[in-house]
């Protein structure tokens, strides 16, 4: 199972509130972050959250088996290892 953990604060909201438009993933929270799961890929666009590239670059609090694949301007795909 692909996991990332984003800090809950409200400059993060919108990275899980992005995240979850998917069907496929599973949000919820564990101690003061948000653990956003899925079977399959999860992919972030960067553009619908509406973060600017500080904060998105550094919304990844912590992985679980999963490793990112891409992290740019654009999307974030983090997969499962």
């Amino acid at each position: 199972m692909t996991t990332l953990f984003v800090l809950d604060v409200p400059e993060n909201t919108a990275v899980a509130a992005v995240a979850g438009q998917d069907p496929a993933v599973m949000i919820d929270r564990v101690g003061p972050y948000f653990r956003i799961r899925s079977e399959d890929s999860i992919v972030i666009d960067r553009r619908a959250t509406g973060c600017r590239h500080a904060v998105w670059y550094s919304s990844v609090a912590g992985l679980h088996r999963s490793r990112i694949v891409q992290w740019d301007k654009d999307a974030m795909r983090i997969e499962a290892r």
